[in-house]
């Protein structure tokens, strides 16, 4: 099984047409993605051929739900027009909004997710590299060719470099899904989210969880994983050398007094029975120890 995404779904892209959107559908179809359609109201109505496969392009989110089925959309729309995409997308009844667009002002990103928290979309990012399922279906921009074999590590992550560098590292021991969450202040899906999902979820037997410097997210995960997680959880926090007081590579990741430090955010994982890894190889190497453990 996996969570959020499998061969079962049936994907939008908004944007498309754009040089990214163009790029990574082609890429997800390499995947094994069942891309269904385009979206852009400029070019409703003709097809894009990727290698022999021609994708429909539709005016609206509505237009391509109502004739594909699609229940995933991946927004690749520039920042200035996200937040309209994702409100349409919302507003169609699209089951998954995946965000992989860059440099959506707070306030925008604020607004939809808060307008999508009234229905049932789930949207994930924004400012992430997407989801994976391996061997079933791949919603964003992560290489496929990472990992792709199926397997029983779930892997949740605020960084898109970190969630490639796992991805690699347990390539043979494979993932049930591989989720992006995006390291922006505001997103949809949180750790607990997929926390929560990977605990449902009977493939999967083992937890990453990786997180950076900035906010609370990884100690309200901890406190999460104390009460309701019963699978083991290996963790990592990206950050231990950031100096105080600076605005670090995401939007969110700034430490302030001992608020918001990777040691914090260690201690609080430790502390719910979460083994931390000091560097990535080092957490890769405590997941083979584990599941050599539990072999």
């Amino acid at each position: 099984m996996a969570i959020f995404l499998t061969k079962e779904s049936k994907v939008l892209v908004q944007g498309m047409t754009g040089a990214e959107g163009m790029k990574h559908t082609r890429r997800m179809l390499e995947a094994g993605t069942d891309v269904v359609g385009g979206v852009n109201p400029r070019k409703a109505g003709r097809s894009v051929d990727f290698d022999g496969r021609a994708v429909p392009v539709f005016g609206s989110v509505a237009d391509a739900i109502a004739a594909t089925g699609a229940d995933v959309t991946v927004v690749f729309v520039p920042p200035p027009f996200a937040k309209a995409a994702v409100m349409e997308a919302v507003d169609a009844g699209i089951g998954l909004a995946v965000v992989i667009t860059e440099g959506i002002p707070v306030h925008d990103a604020v607004v939809f997710q808060a307008y999508a928290e009234k229905t049932d979309t789930r949207i994930i990012g924004p400012n992430c590299p997407g989801l994976i399922s391996p061997g079933q279906s791949n919603a964003g921009i992560i290489p496929a060719d990472i990992a792709t074999k199926p397997g029983k590590i779930g892997l949740v992550s605020k960084s898109g470099t970190l969630t490639y560098q796992l991805m690699y590292e347990l390539r043979e021991i494979g993932f049930s899904s591989a989720v992006g969450i995006g390291g922006d202040p505001v997103v949809g899906t949180t750790h607990i989210d997929a926390l929560a999902a990977f605990e449902a979820d009977p493939d999967t037997e083992l937890i990453v969880l990786i997180g950076e410097i900035g906010g609370d997210a990884e100690e309200r995960a901890a406190a999460y994983i104390a009460e309701h997680v019963t699978k083991p959880v290996v963790g990592y926090i990206a950050g231990f050398t950031a100096p105080e007081g600076k605005t670090m590579g995401h939007a969110g990741a700034i430490v302030s007094g001992s608020s918001g430090t990777a040691e914090a955010k260690k201690k609080a994982l430790e502390a719910a029975g979460v083994r931390v890894g000091s560097t990535p190889s080092e957490t890769a190497r405590l997941v083979l120890d584990r599941i050599a453990i539990s072999a």
